[in-house]
């Protein structure tokens, strides 16, 4: 009885040290650089309820989640901010924002994805982030960059919105 109610309090101590909210991934990707990664799904969804309750747990149980800001979004209880991360585009996606010497830039995976598929995903997006420049001009994050990259698994576009 004892060990289940340890176990219990540390799975709640942990659960509440991580953070999902859009602002606080945000806040972390500016301060630490580190990129940013946001779960667009809904409720009603079943591709995107099977990847929040199976493929996320297992990802932050491997440490990937740890290594990026990473933030859920509800579709329907934040429309706007769903909406424009989205592009409008179908649900659950999978998105990555990093900062570059051109502004931001991300990456998405539409679709419901295995876990090897997010953690391929993931370690792309942070080597990747590695072979980017970190000191370079300060900009918006609201003002799109100017390249335009593409990617055999996911298409890299400037980013008007992390």
């Amino acid at each position: 009885m004892t060990s289940l109610i340890l176990a219990t309090a540390i799975h709640l101590t942990l659960a509440a040290d991580i953070s999902e909210t859009y602002a606080d991934a945000h806040r972390q990707t500016i301060e630490t650089g580190c990129p940013m990664v946001i779960m667009v799904g809904a409720e009603w969804c079943p591709a995107c309820k099977q990847m929040e309750n199976t493929v996320i747990p297992q990802a932050r149980k491997r440490g990937l989640l740890g290594r990026v800001a990473f933030a859920l979004v509800d579709l329907d209880r934040d429309r706007d901010l769903g909406r424009k991360l989205t592009a409008g585009g179908p649900i659950p996606q999978l998105i990555a924002f990093r900062r570059t010497t051109h502004g931001w830039e991300h990456r998405k995976l539409i679709g419901g994805q295995t876990l090897e598929k997010v953690e391929e995903f993931i370690n792309e997006e942070l080597a990747q982030s590695k072979t980017d420049t970190k000191e370079g001009p300060e900009t918006d994050p609201s003002t799109p960059s100017h390249s335009e990259q593409k990617s055999a698994k996911a298409k890299i576009r400037p980013a008007s919105y992390p």
